[in-house]
């Protein structure tokens, strides 16, 4: 993609430029849990700070209209300095606007406790549109949503991407072109979002391996028992790669059932157990593939990780961060892994995408990115 990037624009001294921020992180108790994503939200911030610009900070958090970014902004601030603005739809923001020195940098309220922010509406992106002369769109975690804040104010300003969101289209754009021999490695559950992407890097990539609960859907489709396993709300019965000869599947699990927490062959699952990890001789199998590959593509879970069953994701973390290949990694509770053992460096990169990077990697772009070139 050809992005209009908002380092190329010369004078930036006095601008008031609008950012939208990948700010949505977990929170336990009120407290920013994770901090991943404010850190890659900070070159943009510092490079338009540096450069005399006013800036102001939009983005949201959690899904309910009652959530605030209030925490977000007592971690971020430690991070690149700034100062809180509040609801950028109250009637004394403007005071606030107007109050801003060159190289400020307020970061507003949550902008979905406004309904009008999913549903692009033009009211919305003209309230906080009145506030900028520039818009920049660095928030990747977001692009496959079409909101007043990604889609509407790329329409409404001179828009351009961030430092941040230029460089996650440059990495993913990269691996869908791979090095061979190549794997992409895919967990998580809702295979209804994945089916896309299943059938189109089987044909790119060498080898896939599918784990996680979307693992359990093809394990059915093949008339394999699952018990109480976690499924999709789709039949992969007729599925063209159900026997794929890139294909690659758990060959051992870790259930929980009535007789504990044990490892099973797949086939050996009882009706009363749920499949809930990858198996260790699955991990070894993994191993030889990971150490072979050039290029390494993974984005979700291989296991229930919010649940604690985290070995099989953090074996595969280990061996992929130890690998010799380019390997490019995204998804929540993947990156939590990673950031939980340390191994954030180990990577040629880690994407603050989750679903927008699946969107990416199935679609190649999508409406708000497209508002950008």
């Amino acid at each position: 993609m050809n992005l209009k990037l908002i380092t190329d624009v010369e004078d930036l001294q006095g601008v008031t430029v609008i950012v939208r921020s990948s700010l949505n992180v977990p929170l336990v108790e009120g407290e920013v849990r994770n901090t991943f994503r404010l850190h890659r939200a900070a070159p943009t911030l510092e490079y338009l700070k540096n450069k005399g610009a006013k800036v102001i900070v939009i983005g949201h958090i959690g899904r309910e209209r009652q959530e605030t970014l209030k925490p977000v902004y007592e971690e971020l601030k430690n991070i690149v300095p700034m100062s809180w603005g509040g609801s950028i739809t109250d009637e004394d923001f403007v005071d606030i606007k107007n109050s801003m020195q060159d190289g400020d940098i307020v970061i507003c309220e949550n902008l979905r406790q406004d309904e009008r922010e999913k549903n692009n509406d033009s009211e919305l992106v003209e309230i906080i549109a009145q506030y900028g002369d520039l818009y920049v769109n660095d928030a990747f975690a977001v692009v496959h949503r079409s909101h007043a804040s990604t889609l509407g104010l790329a329409g409404r300003l001179p828009a351009y991407a961030g430092i941040t969101l230029a460089e996650e289209v440059s990495k993913l754009s990269a691996v869908m072109q791979p090095e061979t021999p190549s794997l992409f490695l895919l967990g998580g559950a809702k295979f209804q979002t994945k089916f896309p992407l299943v059938e189109k890097y089987l044909d790119l990539y060498d080898k896939v391996f599918i784990g996680g609960a979307i693992a359990n859907d093809i394990l059915k489709a093949r008339g394999v028992e699952i018990g109480k396993s976690m499924v999709s709300d789709i039949s992969l019965e007729n599925a063209s790669f159900l026997r794929h000869e890139k294909l690659i599947l758990p060959e051992d699990v870790v259930v929980d059932g009535p007789d504990g927490v044990r490892v099973k062959a797949v086939g050996e699952v009882n009706p009363d157990e749920s499949i809930l990890d990858l198996g260790p001789e699955t991990v070894k199998t993994l191993e030889s593939f990971i150490k072979d590959a050039k290029t390494t593509l993974w984005n979700g879970p291989f296991g229930a990780y919010e649940a604690g069953f985290v070995d099989g994701t953090e074996s595969v973390a280990r061996l992929v961060a130890a690998a010799a290949g380019y390997s490019v990694i995204g998804g929540g509770d993947t990156v939590a892994a990673v950031d939980k053992l340390g191994l954030n460096d180990d990577f040629e990169f880690v994407s603050i995408g989750g679903g927008s990077m699946l969107t990416f990697l199935e679609k190649g772009s999508t409406p708000a990115l497209q508002a950008l070139e």
